[in-house]
């Protein structure tokens, strides 16, 4: 079973800019703030309701090919960078270079906003808007935490290899995993919301695009 990636393509336009997808689990919204695939670099606005993203499963992830920078623009972001915490207040930056663990965390107990930026860009446009429509249009699939079952996690990063891995375990051996569980996971019923972009394809956030929209 395959997915049809150009009627996904067909029939899934890109928002605009503006677009603002919350996942209720955690309380965090993506806010869309840059939506051109023509671009060196990626970057989105995330804005942390009050209490929300103060746990999680404590698990890092390394992006093996680009940079990630965050950017504090409100509030407090708790950063964990290759098992070491630190903490971001507005205004200050900490850049985590390609390979290295990490996660973040709210940092205190009100509101907070950051710009995330990758460099490159690669897909993270599509891999963002698909991990968050997914999560705010299939709640079902998901845990009480908002994590996804290993089938629905293959699925996302098998079809945009090269952006997410789970830290600890070799790169070579999750590729064959999610490989080989994605056509379970199609079996199962699970989806994308956004597929990615073939290589070589022309970025398709011309004049279909819709209205700004709140999920």
């Amino acid at each position: 079973m395959e997915i049809d990636e150009a009627k996904l393509q067909r029939n899934w336009p890109l928002p605009p800019a503006g677009t603002r997808i919350r996942n209720a689990f955690n309380g965090e919204t993506f806010i869309f703030t840059h939506v051109d695939e023509g671009a060196s670099e990626f970057q989105c606005d995330v804005f942390i309701e009050a209490g929300g993203m103060k746990t999680g499963t404590g698990r890092q992830h390394l992006h093996p090919d680009a940079d990630e920078e965050f950017i504090v623009k409100a509030g407090k972001l708790k950063l964990m960078v290759d098992g070491e915490w630190r903490m971001l207040t507005p205004g200050e930056r900490f850049r985590v270079q390609r390979g290295v663990p990490h996660l973040f965390r709210n940092g205190h107990e009100g509101k907070t906003v950051f710009t995330a930026k990758f460099t490159p860009a690669q897909q993270f446009l599509r891999f963002f808007l698909n991990m968050s429509l997914n999560t705010a249009n299939h709640p079902g699939w998901y845990d009480e935490r908002g994590e996804p079952p290993l089938l629905l996690r293959a699925l996302a990063l098998h079809a945009f290899a090269g952006h997410g891995y789970g830290a600890g375990i070799p790169i070579w051996l999750q590729k064959v995993l999610f490989a080989a569980l994605t056509p379970l996971a199609l079996l199962q019923g699970y989806s994308l919301a956004v597929p990615p972009r073939r290589l070589g394809a022309l970025p398709n956030n011309g004049p279909k695009q819709r209205k700004p929209a709140d999920v």
